[in-house]
């Protein structure tokens, strides 16, 4: 095994004189299939390419672009493991000052829209040479989106950039079936027929047929309803097995996006994970003090794909998709047994899981005919009838790796779906969870505690969270040990008033839960919660959505959250008096804050106009009398 070559003296030393295809990427290279440049490149490599990976070259220059010439085949191009946006910037669009996936952990390796300088940078130099865009920043720009951090919707990423393909979703299939005909010696024009890709073409070329017609990008820009249809659409159809061709016009150019290509087979999923990754970042990173993104994924597994929860926050259904792929037992075994021969072991597996951990099998038999149900959700707000619960395979496999010598424990940090987990009837792994694969905390998302909020997240209502949690500490306590669960929650998401903040408030007060952090929400691209952050409008009903968006409301929103931290105080009570909750000001068993100074002396600055108002109301009346 070996690192494939990042520079052109590395391209050399492997004997070749020019490669097959460039793999740009705004991350530091790490060969761990946690990371998806290591995924593509040795998928290619495992068809017989020649790949060269390229991360974070300088984008002020063409040398790093020239180094390896002109690939023979073409250039492939993403922002890394995640939005260049997101990782440049907080939810309150404050810069970063550091960047986990970048070597020493300083942010400012990588261009602002990544995908987008990048291609336009290759396209300078070598314009001929085919460029083809994926990852989760193409995948989820794919369409014309509201763009956050301009506060403006921009057009398909493809248009931006100047790309020749799209490709959308994981990205192994689609991207051999492309290599292979470019191999061939066929034309870009030649590989529209792929699914699971995006392409562009003249109006005056475009031949009408059988597709779903989204409104134009012009349309979406000027109108919020159209805006809101668009977004619904083209999540309806990101289903594999019932996904349409989709089209968007912009200007006089239409964006055509090929139905899905269909998930990974096991036998598929398996072969991806048993390449030859190295497991770590390059050598030359050591002396800047290594990539800390390796950290929590280095001695990891991942077990499936995709997520039928589909939280409308979450962008893992329009990118994975909901159909949920998984590897063989035997696949994961392996690989556990591989990571005890690693010499930086100490015998744990930090773990073994995925989008969501406990999911190892489709949500009902109806998916392989009919794909997942249209515009429904499978667990929310209440699961669905057809809805098939089984933790026994997870069970069995987990149990299988902990046995193995050398592993001491086997942690489970993915999210759990707390509702699913609850469906199944048999607590054996509820039990086996807290038992054996918690390390003191188990973190779950229940999100929020008002059922308004949680409908517009597409998640289950609190009761379940409270039934998981009860029974989580019962069963704690009687297997005698000392853990807890950490709930993540979410402020100022859409449809979350004051009055449901200082809900959620309560309900934390009640439940004895001081989050140390709050996640304020983030509106990053191609979700149905930022298509309600922008037009104010639920896509499924069109019906009006109340959207936090002043930085004072989200400072409030938050600070609610941890009322107990005394620097939050003025901001609390200022929250309370919108909220038209007084009654939580004071010293009672109830209150979540005691009176400030200003609210005392205002307090009795009304008490003394009242009672004055008062006294001459009587003694008005008493003349009269």
């Amino acid at each position: 095994m070996a690192f494939l070559p990042i520079n052109e003296k590395e391209m050399r030393e492997r004997g070749w004189d020019s490669v097959d295809f460039v793999v740009v990427t705004g991350d530091s290279y790490v060969d761990h299939p946690s990371f998806g440049t290591a995924i593509i490149s040795r998928v290619l490599e495992a068809e017989g390419y020649r790949v060269a990976v390229l991360p974070q070259p300088n984008i002020n220059s063409d040398k790093d672009f020239k180094q390896f010439g002109k690939p023979r085949l073409g250039f492939m191009v993403s922002s890394g493991n995640i939005d260049s946006m997101v990782a440049h910037y907080t939810a309150a669009k404050r810069k970063r000052s550091d960047d986990a996936y970048t070597a020493g952990g300083k942010a400012g390796k990588r261009p602002d829209r990544a995908v987008i300088v990048y291609t336009q940078k290759i396209k300078s130099i070598y314009p001929d040479s085919p460029v083809i865009i994926g990852g989760l920043e193409a995948s989820l720009r794919r369409f014309a989106h509201y763009d956050y951090w301009d506060d403006a919707v921009r057009p398909s990423i493809l248009f931006d950039s100047g790309a020749d393909i799209l490709s959308y979703g994981m990205g192994e299939k689609q991207t051999v079936e492309i290599a292979d005909r470019l191999n061939l010696g066929f034309p870009i024009e030649s590989l529209y027929d792929i699914r699971g890709i995006c392409y562009a073409v003249d109006t005056k070329d475009y031949t009408p047929g059988p597709v779903v017609d989204l409104p134009s990008y012009e349309r979406v820009k000027e109108n919020k309803k159209d805006y809101a249809v668009a977004a619904r659409k083209e999540l309806e159809e990101s289903d594999a097995v019932r996904g349409r061709v989709v089209i968007q016009r912009h200007g006089k150019k239409i964006l055509i996006q090929n139905p899905p290509m269909m998930p990974l087979s096991t036998e598929e999923l398996d072969k991806v994970y048993s390449l030859p990754y190295e497991r770590y970042y390059h050598p030359s990173y050591e002396a800047l003090g290594g990539v800390p993104g390796i950290q929590e994924v280095e001695f990891s597994i991942t077990h499936n794909r995709g997520c039928f929860g589909a939280c409308n926050f979450c962008s893992i259904a329009f990118h994975q998709g909901r159909a949920i792929t998984v590897r063989s037992m035997e696949s994961v075994i392996d690989e556990a047994k591989k990571l005890t021969e690693n010499p930086r072991f100490k015998g744990y597996i930090h773990d073994v899981g995925g989008p969501t951990a406990n999911f190892r099998m489709p949500s009902c038999k109806l998916q392989e005919k009919a794909g997942l149900c249209k515009n429904k959700k499978c667990l929310a707000p209440t699961p669905c009838k057809n809805l098939q619960v089984s933790h026994t395979e997870y069970i069995e496999m987990l149990r299988k790796l902990r046995s193995l010598p050398k592993i001491k424990k086997v942690f489970i940090r993915s999210g759990i779906r707390f509702d699913y987990l609850m469906e199944d009837e048999s607590r054996e792994f509820f039990r086996e969870l807290v038992a054996h694969h918690i390390s003191g905390q188990l973190k779950v998302a229940p999100e929020h505690c008002s059922a308004a909020v949680l409908d517009k997240m597409g998640k289950p209502h609190i009761e379940v969270y409270k039934k998981f949690q009860d029974e989580f500490y019962r069963t704690t306590k009687k297997i005698g040990k000392e853990q807890y669960l950490v709930p993540y929650l979410m402020s100022s998401h859409p449809g979350s008033t004051m009055k449901d903040a200082v809900e959620l408030a309560l309900f934390l007060k009640k439940e004895k839960i001081h989050p140390e952090q709050v996640q304020d929400f983030y509106p990053t691209p191609g979700t149905i919660s930022t298509c309600m952050f922008y037009t104010g409008l639920d896509p499924y009903t069109l019906e009006p959505v109340y959207v936090p968006k002043t930085p004072e409301e989200k400072a409030m929103q938050r600070a609610l959250l941890q009322y107990f931290n005394p620097k939050n105080k003025a901001l609390v009570i200022k929250a309370l008096k919108i909220a038209g909750r007084m009654d939580l000001i004071g010293t009672g068993k109830n209150c979540l804050v005691t009176p400030d100074r200003s609210f005392v002396q205002n307090n009795n600055q009304k008490n003394k106009t009242t009672k004055k108002t008062n006294f001459k109301k009587n003694k008005n009346s008493k003349k009269h009398k």
